[in-house]
């Protein structure tokens, strides 16, 4: 039995598990690429390739494939694509590496495809896939961290031992495991590239991530800005749960004029000796109207 492989030669990438650059070597006539040996490939059927169920890339842009699709047209595929045999389907290889090229090389209407056929079990698959896309930076944050929770969750890795096989630094696996705990309407956005991951790092723990992250989409707010937004609002939620003390009838009179000048919700507190006055306001276009009043009057 082969030793098993180690987690640092993943860690160096995808050069130190296929080794040198791939020669061809002849096919045999099955065509299944069953003869591949050393560091060659093979010519193989393209209907004989599956899609992984591992593949942590979610999203391929149709420009892109298109693209690819014309540069393999004039230029052949450069770059073979990696494989094992299917455990599901004896007749089929799964695509560990390349999925993107596969859809392309149908996309052109090729009928062969250069392959590397290796063994590797299914933590080793989703290493090596995480390994390539993100050396590409084709996956998404969210679909990274979603790599990251599977390693952790089905192959009990922890996040020490992810930063050494994946080549990142523990703080980028832990700042991106972090992206899971916003609400999915944040998801979306940050999935579809309407916000960056930077804006969705600064959406962690805000008391209204949603409708800030719509207001970046609105506004074109960048991350800075977004920061200091959620600062200010932050601890909005304590504040409201204060018990309020009983007012004077000419604090009250005030609160509901300024209310009426504004348009928005006016509090008035006064402890004997100073107060502050706290203005409400639902949205980034309000809080604007705010702060155009108050440089209009200064």
């Amino acid at each position: 039995m082969n030793p098993p492989k180690s987690r640092t030669q993943l860690g160096r990438g995808l050069s130190a598990l296929l080794g040198n650059e791939a020669v061809e070597i002849p096919k045999t006539t099955r065509g299944d690429g069953s003869n591949t040996v050393g560091s060659g490939y093979s010519l193989m059927p393209i209907e004989f390739l599956v899609q992984s169920p591992l593949q942590p890339r979610r999203i391929f842009a149709q420009d892109d494939i298109d693209a690819l699709a014309k540069s393999i047209r004039e230029r052949g595929i450069l770059q073979p694509i990696l494989v094992r045999p299917n455990p599901q389907n004896a007749d089929q290889y799964e695509i560990i590496a390349g999925e993107r090229r596969w859809r392309a090389a149908q996309a052109a209407q090729l009928h062969e495809v250069p392959v590397i056929i290796r063994e590797l079990n299914d933590e080793e698959v989703l290493e090596v896939a995480l390994i390539e896309n993100i050396q590409r930076a084709d996956l998404n944050a969210l679909e990274e961290a979603f790599g990251y929770r599977k390693l952790i969750d089905d192959f009990n890795h922890t996040q020490d031992s992810l930063a050494t096989v994946l080549g990142k630094s523990r703080s980028h696996i832990a700042n991106t495991l972090r992206l899971l705990a916003l609400p999915d309407g944040v998801r979306t956005l940050l999935a579809e590239g309407a916000i960056s991951a930077g804006h969705a790092r600064a959406l962690i723990g805000a008391v209204n991530p949603k409708e800030i992250a719509d207001e970046i989409v609105k506004r074109g707010l960048n991350v800075r800005q977004v920061e200091r937004l959620v600062k200010s609002t932050k601890y909005e939620p304590k504040a409201s749960k204060r018990k309020s003390k009983e007012k004077d009838p000419d604090t009250l009179a005030l609160e509901r004029s300024l209310t009426d000048v504004l348009g928005l919700n006016v509090a008035i507190d006064f402890d004997g000796s100073g107060g502050k006055v706290s203005v409400k306001y639902k949205t980034l276009d309000q809080l604007d109207d705010i702060i155009r009043r108050l440089s209009d009057a200064a």
